[in-house]
């Protein structure tokens, strides 16, 4: 893949079960096993997909009028299974409202299919999820 395809992070052990991650722009950001403050892995799991779906949905809908609310709320069950640990149940649930009027009724009703566009075709995290991307993994001796 070329340079303009490629997404990378660092990760850096900071401590027991903590962990620093820092993306090509610098910015960083703390993760632990849940016995801290810090996001686990899981819960960025989370994030990942809901942060890429409102990217995603956001600039669809606002074409028309700008939310003056817009969360979202993901919640999955982890299990572990004969698959090993894993997450079932992934629900996102948008709260999102618009203004009164014309506009506001026109990304109300925008709002569902860009959620579809998103999950279906849009936002890489959805279909990377959707797709089962393997990952490589490769140990180097420092």
């Amino acid at each position: 893949m070329s340079d303009d395809t490629e997404r990378s992070v660092e990760l850096a052990r900071t401590g027991p079960s903590r962990y620093r991650a820092t993306n090509v722009r610098g910015t960083t950001l703390e993760i632990g096993d849940g016995s801290t403050a810090d996001f686990t892995p899981v819960e960025l799991l989370l994030v990942a997909l809901a942060g890429c779906t409102a990217i995603t949905v956001d600039p669809l809908v606002s074409r028309r009028a700008e939310a003056t609310a817009f969360e979202v709320h993901t919640r999955a069950d982890k299990v572990r299974d004969e698959q090993g640990s894993h997450l079932v149940d992934i629900r996102m649930t948008f709260d999102v409202a618009f203004p009164e009027g014309e506009g506001g009724e026109a990304a109300r009703a925008l709002l569902p299919d860009a959620i579809r566009k998103a999950e279906e075709r849009l936002c890489t995290v959805s279909r990377t999820l959707a797709l089962g991307a393997t990952a490589e993994t490769q140990i180097n001796d420092v």
